[in-house]
């Protein structure tokens, strides 16, 4: 082989051989092909079809520690780049790739010009000629665990996207979905492609805002030091479903730039939406169960029975609804006597009209409470339980008439009725009122209201009886025995 073949990391041609038509044309030929060889981020050298080293780029001097000077011109690894008794086995496995197709793939350790080993995965592939036969080959080579970690980072991110049992989405510099995992999509409700490059709002009906914050965030300063817990609702196709997600977030930048330049943020969550409404629920629960606690022990300093039973009513209200009514039936039933004619009740303590705030007695002997024949008190008292009522979805002007019919504050939007029961008989009926700012009544209020309703009916009964010196008269004789 001539010298000018050896001389480096050009591929020019001796004198005596004619130029080849598909190679570099004009002067910055050679030099445009250095500078690609010594650009790449693979170390790569080149065999003739001799086994004579042509090509060595700045990758190969970094790993081995050979400069391009040394090993132009060397033929083969034996002796320098390798030991003389793997040489002949590692020279064979090499030149094998010229007599076969495509790439192959090999493992074997190389000397470093220091006298240390490093271990390398190889592809080397045959270099054609004009005449189609093997005119030598190419072989790039990269440190194992440089290898080993690259692709251990593509099978990180394969999983994710695939098996991963969290939502993992890749948010754009726009905010908007790049890539998104089989659980992320079914989370967001939606398939994987559909939801690609679609604005968030589209995907979500809550929670919109904080969420671009959040990305806008990270990409202008990195990754919270935390996971945050968002609630948001999502669109689908059976409406609105309420999530709190456990986020987290990390900014991606380009590992090719000298600077950090953002490409978007990668969003990991988990739903956690039944772990935080049963921690919700058993906070609430724990509230109420101190106010009954704290409410007993307030009612049972009052000389009175009746202001017992408001100041139950108070504790109740904490939290719980904006007013309260308390109604009063003038003669108490008992379920072993037929009611004779319509109940009549009346109103024996209530919150103030103008705004929420602690009961107020109206006293014990007023006018009935004109209530309709389908009003949800008289239909707790008929049923002896509680009973759940609300305007819906209207207009604001038709929810104020319905507060009205009913005889409750204008901004009453849902009512709960709770019947107050003492030794079999039904005194009255409490009922809790809500606005609209506030959701409607659920069971476990239901729960919540029937506790406090059995307190304020046994503080009534105690008041009823103060007041008949012992003797009942509104029960029946057999109400009396007992």
């Amino acid at each position: 082989m001539s010298a000018s073949r050896r001389s480096g990391t050009t591929d020019e041609l001796g004198p005596d051989e004619p130029e080849r038509p598909d190679g570099p044309k004009g002067p910055g030929g050679a030099h445009l092909l250095a500078a690609l060889l010594d650009g790449m981020d693979a170390a790569l050298c080149a065999f003739d079809a001799d086994g004579v080293v042509t090509h060595w780029n700045r990758e190969a001097e970094r790993i081995l520690g050979w400069s391009a000077a040394e090993a132009v011109g060397r033929p083969g690894f034996a002796g320098w780049a390798v030991r003389e008794a793997d040489a002949e086995e590692i020279e064979n496995r090499l030149l094998s790739a010229m007599r076969a197709t495509g790439r192959q793939v090999h493992e074997f350790a190389l000397l470093t010009k220091d006298g240390g080993r490093v271990l390398v995965r190889t592809q080397s592939a045959a270099v054609r000629g004009p005449d189609g036969r093997p005119a030598g080959l190419y072989c790039a080579f990269s440190e194992v665990h440089a290898q080993i970690d690259l692709e251990r980072s593509i099978a990180l991110s394969e999983a994710l996207f695939d098996d991963a049992s969290w939502g993992v989405v890749l948010v754009d510099a726009d905010l908007r979905p790049a890539v998104v995992n089989a659980h992320a999509a079914r989370a967001l409700g939606t398939s994987r492609t559909a939801v690609l490059g679609r604005p968030l709002g589209e995907l979500l009906t809550r929670g919109v805002e904080e969420l671009e914050n959040a990305l806008t965030h990270v990409l202008a300063e990195g990754a919270p030091p935390a996971p945050a817990e968002m609630w948001v609702g999502v669109r689908t196709p059976e409406g609105e479903q309420r999530r709190c997600w456990r986020s987290g977030f990390l900014r991606l930048a380009s590992p090719l730039a000298e600077e950090p330049v953002p490409l978007g943020v990668g969003w990991l969550f988990q739903d956690v939406t039944e772990a935080k409404q049963g921690e919700q629920e058993a906070a609430l629960l724990r509230f109420r169960v101190n106010q009954l606690h704290r409410a007993a022990r307030a009612a049972a300093e009052c000389e009175d029975p009746t202001e017992a039973a408001t100041v139950h009513l108070d504790f109740a209200l904490a939290g719980f609804a904006d007013h309260a009514v308390l109604d009063r039936l003038l003669t108490p039933r008992s379920a072993t006597t037929a009611p004779e004619g319509p109940p009549r009740l009346v109103r024996t303590a209530a919150t103030p009209s103008g705004g929420p705030g602690p009961s107020a007695l109206t006293g014990h002997a007023g006018l009935p409470v004109r209530y309709g024949e389908t009003h949800p008190v008289l239909q707790c008292v008929a049923r002896a339980g509680s009973v759940r009522a609300g305007a819906g979805s209207v207009p604001a002007e038709e929810a104020r008439e319905w507060a009205r019919a009913r005889l409750w504050p204008e901004d009453t939007v849902h009512a709960l009725c709770a019947v107050l029961r003492s030794r079999g008989r039904t005194l009255g009926v409490v009922t809790f009122l809500r606005g609209a700012g506030r959701s409607a009544f659920q069971r476990a209020d239901a729960a919540y209201a029937e506790d406090v309703a059995v307190r304020m009916a046994a503080a009534l009964d105690l008041a009823d009886l103060t007041r008949s010196g012992g003797n009942d008269s509104g029960g029946n004789d057999e109400d009396q025995r007992r």
